[in-house]
This record gives C-alpha cells, structure tokens and sequence, in this order.
C-alpha cells in the first residue's frame, strides 16, 4: 500500500503522513483552553444534582448502549439542547450510550452538524 508524502506545515517544518506538526498541536491546545475559558459551568449548564438522578435512574431502566451490546453508561441527548431546557429534559430525547459510542461516533456527529450555536444568540452575532 502505498505511504502519502509529508507535507509543509504553516511554520516551514516538514510533516509525516498522519500526524499533526508540534505548532498545530500547540494552537489546538491554546484553542481549547479559550473554548474552555468561555464555556459555561456543568451545572449552569443543567447538569445538577437533579440531572445525576435523573440519569442514574435513566440508566437503570436503560442499560445497554442503542449503538452496541456494551453497558450504557452515558445519557445522550439525541437532539442537542443548546441550552433549551425544554429539550434537555425531555425523555424521549435521551438515549443510552457507552463511553466509547458517545465518544466516538455521537460527538463526530455533532462535529460534522456544524458550529453550535446558542438559543439565546442570532447567526450574525456567533461568527
């Protein structure tokens, strides 16, 4: 099977086939701690005590993953809430994932649905 060629990076460093170069990490890591700086709080995000009893119960009563035979452990929301308390409670809304399910397939899901906006914000104003 054929190797792809490494390519240039922005900073003038050659890069292998399948990696990332150390300024590209650098800038995602500095990107992720200004998501992370602006990101609400679990809990002012719903997530409270009332959420892990919900869940917990959610997860009795459900407990093996919809994607695959393994113990769910994870409450997903199947249609993102943004904030809508409406959806974030809503039952029918939630399902039963495993770790590696939620973390695998659901958030790249979520990645190629586009930025996420905010209910309370119009399209012009999250560019």
């Amino acid at each position: 099977m054929p190797i792809r060629a490494p390519r240039l990076c922005l900073c003038g460093k050659v890069v292998a086939s399948g990696t990332r170069c150390e300024c590209q990490l650098k800038r995602d890591t500095e990107r992720k701690a200004r998501f992370d700086a602006k990101r609400p709080s679990s809990r002012e995000r719903g997530y409270d005590s009332k959420w892990q009893r919900e869940r917990a119960a959610y997860l009795q009563a459900h407990p093996v993953c919809v994607r695959c035979p393994e113990p769910s452990k994870v409450v997903d929301h199947i249609t993102p809430h943004r904030g809508d308390l409406k959806l974030f409670w809503r039952r029918s809304n939630w399902q039963p994932l495993c770790v590696s399910c939620h973390s695998r397939a659901k958030q790249s899901e979520e990645r190629r649905a586009g930025p996420m906006t905010r209910p309370d914000r119009s399209p012009e104003t999250t560019a």
